[in-house]
């Protein structure tokens, strides 16, 4: 009985962690909300950063294939948490999770 209870506890919290895990992990349907909110006003809806806006920022053109070439996930990683040049740190409004969402959403722009 005692082996019983015991599995049970362990298969139960194994469930809430699995849960929880999957839960506060990114999905791609929120990478499109964060890019939405969070980097299209600058980089554009599509990645191309064509607006005036854009251009004034110096918005790096996410599709473009030299760029998507020569960057590392952890550099998009890091110029997203920590910012680069005009661009902000997003590190304390989103967490690790989100950022590490954005970067195959970003790869995803590639032309």
């Amino acid at each position: 009985m005692a082996i019983v209870a015991a599995s049970a506890v362990v298969f139960g919290s194994a469930r809430i962690n699995s849960a929880v895990a999957s839960a506060t992990a990114a999905t791609p349907f929120d990478a499109a909300a964060i890019y939405s909110s969070k980097c299209a006003k600058c980089h554009g809806r599509d990645g191309r950063a064509q607006s005036l806006h854009a251009k004034h920022v110096h918005a790096r053109d996410l599709t473009a294939a030299e760029w998507q070439n020569d960057v590392s996930d952890e550099r998009i990683f890091n110029s997203i948490s920590n910012g680069k040049g005009k661009m902000p740190s997003f590190k304390k409004s989103l967490s690790e999770n989100d950022i590490n969402s954005l970067i195959p959403y970003v790869r995803g722009l590639r032309k």
